[in-house]
Formats: C-alpha cells, sequence, structure tokens
C-alpha cells in the first residue's frame, strides 16, 4: 500500500508528495469555488443591483455559514474522515451548480449559496493533513501557491469553457466544475496517503487533536484580545483580496486589457512563485516565538506594500499590471502568512494542544461578513464609481488600518510570551 511505503520513505520524500498532493487537491478545488468569476453578466440587473454582485453576495453568505458551521465540523473531525468530506463537499457544490445552470435568474442565487455552504469548509478541512509537521511550513507554502495562482487559474478554466466549448455564463460553473471533478478526486486519493506526524513532529509541535467545544471555548478564554485584534485585521484583508480576486476581470478592462484570458492566471504566477519561497524559508526558523514574531513583522510588511504599490502606480512610476501584481503580493504575503502559518507557529509557541483548522475557520467566519459589507457599499454607495477607482481607495484604507491592528495583536502577544 502506497501510505505504507511512504512511512517508511525518507523525509524529503514524504514533504514532496504531501506537497504535491495538496498544491493539486486545492488547485483542481478553485474552479468549484471561483469559475464563475470569468463571467461579466453584463447589463443584467435585479433589484436595482448587478447581478454578479448578486452572486458574490450569495455565495460570501454561503461561505459565512458554511464557516460557523465548520467551527464545530472541523475542529471535531477525525483524520479518517477528512478525504470523504473533501469529495462529499464538491460533489454537493457541482450538483447544486447545476441547478443554478437550469433555473432562470434570479431564483437560482439559492443555488449558489447552497453550492458554497459546503466548499467553506474545505480549506479547514485540507489544513488537517498538513499542521503539526516539521515540514508545515513547506506543506502550507505548497497550499497557498495554489490558491493564488487558482484564483487566476479558475477563471482561465471558466473563460475557456465559455469560448471553447461555446458555453452559456449560467451553465459554465457545472461545465467547470465538471472538467475538474476527476483531477480533484485523483488528488484527494493521493492527499489520504499522506502518513499522520510522526512522534518527532509531534515533539516539535506539540500534537493537533481535535477540539471540542469546552476546547474552543477555553482558547479564546486564553488569547481573547490578541485574537480580536487579529481577526478585525483579518477581516479587513480578506474583504480587499475578495473585491480583488472577484472584480479582477472588470479591473482589466477598465484598464484596457479586456479579454485577454491569459492575465488572469500570469498576474497570479510571480506573486505565487516569491510567496511560496517566502513561506518556505520560514522553515529555517527552528524557534517557533521567533518564528511568530517574524510572521507578524511580514503581516505589517504586506500593508506598506500594497500602500507604496499604490502611491507609485497613482504618480506613474508603475504602470497598472505592475501594480496589480505588487498590491496581489502584498495582499498575498500577509493574507498566507495569516491564514496558516500564523495559528500553525502560535500553537508551537505556546505550546498549546489544538487545531489549526478550528483557528482559521473561525476567523473566516467573520471574515467573510466583512466581505459582504464591501460589497453593498460599493453597490449601493459607489455605484458610480469605477471599480479601480474604488480598488485604489480600499487599498489606501487597507493598508493603514491593517497596519494599525497587526501592531496592536503584535504588542499583544510579546507581552504574553514575556509572561511564560
Amino acid at each position: 500500500m502506497l501510505k505504507n511505503k511512504l512511512i517508511n520513505s525518507p523525509e524529503w520524500v514524504k514533504t514532496l508528495f504531501a506537497a504535491v498532493a495538496a498544491f493539486s487537491t486545492y488547485l483542481c478545488f478553485y474552479p468549484f469555488r471561483r469559475a464563475y468569476t470569468a463571467a461579466t453578466f453584463e447589463d443584467l440587473y435585479y433589484f436595482g443591483i448587478h447581478f454578479k454582485i448578486l452572486i458574490i453576495t450569495a455565495q460570501v453568505v454561503g461561505f459565512a455559514v458554511s464557516k460557523g458551521i465548520g467551527v464545530k465540523v472541523v475542529s471535531e473531525m477525525k483524520p479518517e474522515n477528512r478525504p470523504k468530506s473533501l469529495l462529499l463537499f464538491t460533489a454537493l457544490s457541482w450538483l447544486s451548480m447545476l441547478c443554478f445552470g437550469l433555473v432562470p435568474a434570479p431564483y437560482n442565487l439559492l443555488f449558489v449559496f447552497l453550492g458554497s455552504l459546503p466548499l467553506g469548509m474545505f480549506y479547514g478541512v485540507i489544513l488537517g493533513f498538513l499542521e503539526g509537521r516539521k515540514s508545515t511550513d513547506l506543506l502550507v507554502a505548497a497550499l497557498t501557491a495554489s490558491f493564488i495562482i487558482g484564483s487566476g487559474f479558475a477563471k482561465s478554466v471558466g473563460k475557456w469553457v465559455m469560448g471553447s466549448l461555446d458555453i452559456s455564463e449560467f451553465m459554465m460553473p457545472f461545465v467547470a466544475d465538471s472538467v475538474m471533478y476527476l483531477p480533484l478526486a485523483v488528488s484527494v486519493l493521493f492527499l489520504a496517503q499522506v502518513p499522520r506526524p510522526a512522534a518527532a513532529d509531534i515533539a516539535d509541535r506539540v500534537e493537533r487533536l481535535p477540539m471540542s467545544k469546552a476546547d474552543r471555548k477555553a482558547f479564546v478564554r486564553e488569547f481573547g484580545l490578541g485574537l480580536t485584534l487579529f481577526i478585525i485585521s483579518y477581516v479587513l484583508l480578506t474583504a480587499y483580496r475578495e473585491f480583488r480576486d472577484n472584480f479582477m476581470p472588470e479591473m482589466l478592462a477598465e484598464l484596457g486589457f479586456g479579454g485577454k484570458t491569459a492575465l488572469f492566471t500570469q498576474t497570479e504566477i510571480p506573486i505565487a512563485i516569491v510567496v511560496l519561497l517566502l513561506m518556505a524559508s520560514m522553515r529555517w526558523i527552528r524557534n517557533h516565538r521567533l518564528a511568530f514574531n517574524v510572521i507578524q513583522t511580514l503581516l505589517l510588511t504586506g500593508a506598506i506594500i500594497i500602500g507604496g504599490s499604490t502611491l507609485l502606480y497613482q504618480v506613474g512610476v508603475l504602470n497598472p499590471i505592475v501594480w496589480l501584481i505588487g498590491v496581489g503580493f502584498g495582499a498575498y504575503v500577509a493574507y498566507s502568512m495569516c491564514n496558516s502559518l500564523y495559528f500553525e507557529r502560535m500553537l508551537a509557541a505556546f505550546k498549546y494542544a489544538g487545531t489549526v483548522g478550528f483557528m482559521i475557520t473561525l476567523a473566516d467566519y467573520y471574515a467573510y461578513f466583512g466581505s459582504l459589507l464591501v460589497l453593498f457599499y460599493k453597490n449601493f454607495f459607489q455605484h458610480n464609481t469605477s471599480n479601480v477607482t474604488f480598488f485604489i481607495f480600499a487599498s489606501y484604507i487597507l493598508a493603514g488600518t491593517y497596519f494599525l491592528m497587526v501592531l496592536g495583536s503584535m504588542f499583544y502577544f510579546r507581552k504574553k510570551e514575556n509572561r511564560i
């Protein structure tokens, strides 16, 4: 059996196998979540709101509810149930997208919501395969690279389905999911072969255990203020990243690059490469407290890059594509670190038994509601403002506010470390 062979294999073989399996699984998953963003639904309005905003809203609400459910489901899930859960989540969403294509608008928005309910738990479950290992930094780097590329990849798949297969915007998400389900299933089967953390991993990173309701409450009591500041900053960052991902086709069109499908992936590849290398380099920091502090410093750096890139674009130093890559890099430097490695190293630094899946799912629960507020603000209060102009404004607000929030949580955890 493959799993038994991997257990007896050198550590670098196990790490490489797990990294490729995780990367492939999440990359194949992304069209289930994002393929619809390749469509523009031009001049289609209901209730005075553009249909694409209604779709995004339905998905964000679905994801937020899913994260709320996932706080319990993900944190309590047993390791042996993870593979079949991933396949079940995507199968349910796939069927929902079929209904979305068949049911007339705007009634089909219900199926966007229903299709998002299982998908919101996917990331927390997949982290369970990777956390609590000496190689977790490398594994999460591979996973993060997949969702950085994944957004552009999903749009490219969606555009290809509509263009090459001549599929309508409404049926496109279902067809895109159909194309990707078999590769996804194969990837999940390989991911299921990854051996569980060895004794040396547990000694270094603390054993990762399912968390009961009482365990979750105890964690929140222990790290309340720092966790609150972090979650607020994470809400802002997620809303910013979601807007960039969802409206990249519209912003490229406004900047004069409409119709260039390959740009969706090309703008993300350099970001993914640099962020991947940056995250992988964290592996060489053995001291978990030092690593946790370095990660928090990188969150601050991401905010500076977003604000600085936007300023340089406005004064004419950067062209539009370099600017979008720049702010994307700043956002993903921060997002990739706080999305997984932040909690991974936090647990190791404070020697706290738990699971990263609970913490990131809890943070995501609030983050998706934040994304929803940004969408409604743009539609109702900035309706006549172009997406590019709004994004420039959002970049400055995010850079300043996020920086201050992260700085506050950083001081909190520094003081807590000094008491131990």
